[in-house]
């Protein structure tokens, strides 16, 4: 079986940086889809939506290649949460997650352009956050990280000193699970480690 490009239809550095750190060197075009037009109340199926239209937005660039989508939300007390419009949001946020827990979802998408097949699956990984003063809550987002997170808070950044532990995949967290790649492409007849840089 020929080996099609990996191409990761998002702008997250995250992301990339978890495929090239299991030796994935994606071409990165992003899909600069609307995610507003999407409205569901379901955490699960609205990140498997979304993440079969961003890849999907992009399918058009590119002949025969493994298109992969990607999104993430995070679910507290029942609602959920993408990335903070502003600062004030993401501190009203943080007052309700310190000291609480949350879901991170995260839908993922390959596209198979060679065999014209999609597959689409969604990790959970539960993460139980620090208690937190105001003063810590204001200067964590005064860093400007929690403006680029869905969920308020990045794993592989500042925010790890205000998260106490985590209940399943580690990576997806961070954006994207990397065993429920590996599973998802043995769907599709492949081996991870064929996509490794040689």
């Amino acid at each position: 079986m020929t080996i099609p490009q990996f191409v990761l239809a998002s702008a997250s550095p995250a992301r990339r940086r978890l495929l090239q750190s299991v030796g994935i060197e994606p071409i990165v075009y992003p899909s600069d889809f609307d995610e507003s037009q999407i409205q569901l109340n379901d955490a699960d199926e609205l990140v498997q939506t979304l993440s079969q239209r961003k890849a999907e937005t992009v399918i058009e660039q590119f002949e025969s290649a493994l298109i992969m989508g990607c999104d993430s939300v995070l679910a507290v007390n029942g609602e959920i949460h993408g990335k903070p419009a502003d600062a004030n949001e993401a501190i009203a946020r943080w007052q309700i997650m310190q000291g609480n827990f949350g879901d991170l979802y995260t839908g993922h998408t390959l596209i198979d352009l060679t065999q014209n097949r999609t597959v689409t699956k969604c990790q959970v990984t539960r993460v139980y956050f620090a208690q937190m003063s105001d003063r810590d809550i204001q200067a964590y987002v005064a860093t400007g990280e929690p403006l680029k997170c869905a969920g308020a808070f990045a794993l592989e950044g500042f925010g790890s000193l205000f998260v106490e532990k985590i209940a399943g995949c580690h990576s997806n967290v961070i954006g994207l699970s990397l065993p429920l790649l590996r599973h998802m492409l043995a769907e599709l007849g492949y081996n991870v480690i064929d996509f490794w840089r040689s």
